[in-house]
């Protein structure tokens, strides 16, 4: 039983699978659909219980055919990583149900527990957040699995990498040649492998940004094994085009503060984070899309591209 016209924007193949994994005498009341993900459509779903109160619950639903094709590899990886966080102190997602190759649903699906908090985007209350974001990375990067995940892959070549308009072309064939050397070695880590602020959920009191506190890390698609730098580097990339270049390059930094270990050679160091700055050019159209939907729409493409290149530039006149 459900109140159809507060649902009736989730699939009905979709809406009987997530009805069979309900308690007896539970139903879906409501639906409402988060935004901030690129390639997953996410769902709030209110539960009606028996005792007439309500619970939530989040439906992952991966629709856009390029990610479609994917989709299965991600939901299995996404599913071993939550049953894995289930035993951690990391603020993860709880695993309802799963249909990675939409058996039962329209679409590739996932059912989750719902996690309190909110993403935070502004730039108010930086400063503490920047810190919590490097704890808790240490502590996911402190996992250790039974069954590692695969090997990272890092997608970007030297030929995928788009230079922004009115960069310096002299400093970016630098920074390409940087990623042509092979990886440099590494000690591998349990990765979120996108970790960034839209990723983390964080619990906003009445008293403001500064005492925020995180409530909870999600998408977990993309659970991998390998060196802490990439993680660090992800993060450090998107605070540069999120916040300003300043942000990014203070990122490493708070991570050890923290207790988290990166390479300890410069040059190997510079490779990683350069490699994801590289790695953004080619999504920074998706990016300021999902961002100024969130409210931050003074940030224009071309303004991210202006981050951009100053965040690379200030990398590659760094030692290494």
């Amino acid at each position: 039983m459900t109140d159809h016209d507060e649902v009736e924007d989730v699939r009905p193949l979709a809406l009987a699978w997530v009805s069979r994994h309900l308690e007896v005498g539970e139903r879906v009341v409501r639906a409402e659909a988060l935004h901030g993900g690129i390639t997953a459509e996410m769902r709030r779903l209110t539960i009606g219980t028996r005792d007439g109160g309500t619970r939530e619950l989040v439906l992952r639903t991966f629709v856009d055919p390029f990610y479609v094709g994917y989709a299965e590899d991600w939901l299995s990886r996404e599913t071993g990583a939550l049953n894995l966080l289930a035993g951690t102190g990391v603020p993860a997602p709880g695993l309802v149900a799963v249909d990675p190759a939409a058996a039962h649903c329209e679409y590739p699906s996932l059912l989750m527990t719902h996690l309190e908090g909110r993403t935070v985007l502004d730039d108010e209350g930086l400063e503490t957040r920047l810190s919590l974001l490097a704890r808790q990375l240490v502590d996911i990067h402190a996992v250790r699995p039974v069954e590692r995940p695969r090997e990272y892959v890092a997608l970007t070549t030297p030929e995928s990498v788009v230079v922004p308009e009115g960069a310096d072309e002299g400093v970016w064939a630098a920074a390409i040649d940087v990623i042509r050397r092979p990886a440099p070695p590494y000690e591998g880590r349990f990765l979120h492998r996108d970790f960034q602020p839209g990723n983390v959920l964080f619990d906003v009191p009445p008293t403001g940004a500064a005492d925020a506190v995180i409530s909870g890390v999600v998408d977990w698609a993309a659970t991998s094994w390998g060196p802490a730098d990439l993680d660090v580097a992800h993060c450090a990339t998107t605070l540069a085009l999120l916040h300003g270049p300043a942000w990014g390059l203070r990122f490493a930094d708070a991570y050890e503060e923290a207790g988290g270990a990166l390479a300890t050679d410069a040059s190997e160091r510079k490779y990683w984070l350069v490699r994801d700055g590289l790695a953004a050019s080619e999504e920074v159209g998706e990016v300021v899309q999902v961002w100024r939907k969130a409210g931050r729409t003074e940030l224009t493409t071309r303004v991210v591209e202006e981050r951009l290149d100053a965040y690379v530039t200030a990398l590659m006149e760094t030692p290494g």
